[in-house]
């Protein structure tokens, strides 16, 4: 009897959410949601699902992430994990399902290469625009994947977009990945990639002396970790850094770490289990290079754009890196997606806020290349 009292309970309290529409309104501009979207919605909703607050394009692909069959990354080893579904897998296989061409977009050359690691060599992929003159400005960027899974066609969307939104040279560079390379090899790899970039970026059609580093979670962390490494080894500096969502903390107790802890691409039990992975001992959480927020000296470092997502554990702490780096006196601008979650960046196929971010993105990008450019003359 509590079981149907309660099931009633729930039905009525779905039904009226849904007529009201008063939870998580699409969008203005966006398609909008079914009646059985804004169902499904208004269930998460009650349950407490965070990704209830997706926008509907969002959400569309979280379901269908959701209905390829995934297993909890947390429980698998790290092999298995690898060969889960993936947040690309999801939006191709909602383009099939609209009918459209999950194929790249056109305007963009690719060629698979290999660069200088610490320990050997490394996988890398150039991205050029169409017809591209030599002498573009480089964007050095490091997938995401907890430094554990993923790989380059994992995260192709983005250096892909941004090669033809910022008309750049955009290399994106592979890493040793853990358990098997714990840290900090792969950041140690990324050091090793950027001293590689500005050496041989000519080689590549690009600026040597324009030269930004760019990535996605875990690979924002390598990100700025290289423009650390840059100013402490007086190495060239970046022209820019651009950090999309990155891990940024080690502090799993803030509010959006409670707000999504468990969201969907990413979880909290996932950034455990990455972080375990990944970790040799409890102490390395001590590293300013895991834990920029509390540990890591920013002073110094090039203009910088922060992308965060509303439901994402990561959110917090990219919002205090942002706000340290401009205490710091960092030229930074962040910009916070509200309806979207963790990974939505390279989605601008079928994500309306991904192709907003990477706008943001570009353009702060060409502004720091114009300004470098500018001061060379």
């Amino acid at each position: 009897m509590k079981i149907a009292i309660s099931s009633i309970a729930l039905l009525a309290c779905v039904s009226a959410a849904a007529v009201a529409q008063d939870v998580n309104p699409p969008k203005a501009a966006q398609e909008p949601q079914t009646v059985g979207e804004r169902l499904s919605t208004a269930v998460g909703k009650v349950i407490g699902d965070p990704n209830a607050k997706s926008d509907a394009d969002m959400k569309r692909v979280i379901d269908k992430l959701g209905s390829l069959g995934g297993k909890p990354i947390e429980e698998l080893t790290a092999d298995e994990a690898r060969k889960q579904p993936t947040p690309p897998d999801a939006v191709k296989a909602l383009l099939k399902d609209e009918g459209k061409s999950a194929e790249p977009a056109p305007g963009v050359t690719t060629a698979d290469i290999t660069v200088d690691g610490a320990t050997g060599p490394l996988p890398a992929r150039v991205y050029k625009p169409d017809g591209a003159a030599d002498q573009l400005p480089v964007v050095l960027y490091f997938h995401g994947g907890g430094w554990v899974i993923a790989d380059l066609d994992t995260y192709d969307a983005a250096p892909r977009a941004m090669a033809k939104s910022a008309n750049a040279v955009v290399i994106s560079v592979h890493y040793r990945q853990a358990p098997e390379h714990k840290f900090p090899a792969a950041h140690d790899d990324a050091v090793a990639a950027y001293k590689w970039v500005l050496a041989n970026a000519s080689a590549q059609g690009g600026d040597a002396k324009r030269v930004a580093v760019m990535g996605e979670s875990a690979g924002g962390n390598l990100a700025i970790n290289v423009a650390i490494a840059a100013r402490d080894q007086k190495l060239q500096l970046p022209v820019h850094q651009a950090l999309i969502y990155p891990a940024a903390g080690v502090d799993m107790e803030t509010a959006s770490y409670k707000e999504n802890a468990t969201a969907k691409p990413l979880n909290k039990a996932m950034m455990a289990w990455f972080v375990e992975q990944i970790s040799k001992s409890p102490d390395d959480k001590n590293s300013p290079m895991l834990d920029l927020v509390g540990r890591a000296d920013v002073k110094g470092l090039p203009p910088t754009t922060v992308v965060t997502a509303q439901i994402d554990p990561l959110r917090t702490d990219g919002e205090k890196l942002a706000d340290k780096l401009n205490s710091a006196g960092v030229n930074v601008e962040s910009q916070n997606f509200e309806g979207a979650t963790h990974e939505f960046f390279g989605m601008d196929a079928v994500v309306k806020d991904a192709g907003e971010a990477q706008a943001f993105v570009a353009g702060r990008l060409k502004a720091s290349f114009s300004k470098s450019a500018s001061a060379a003359d």
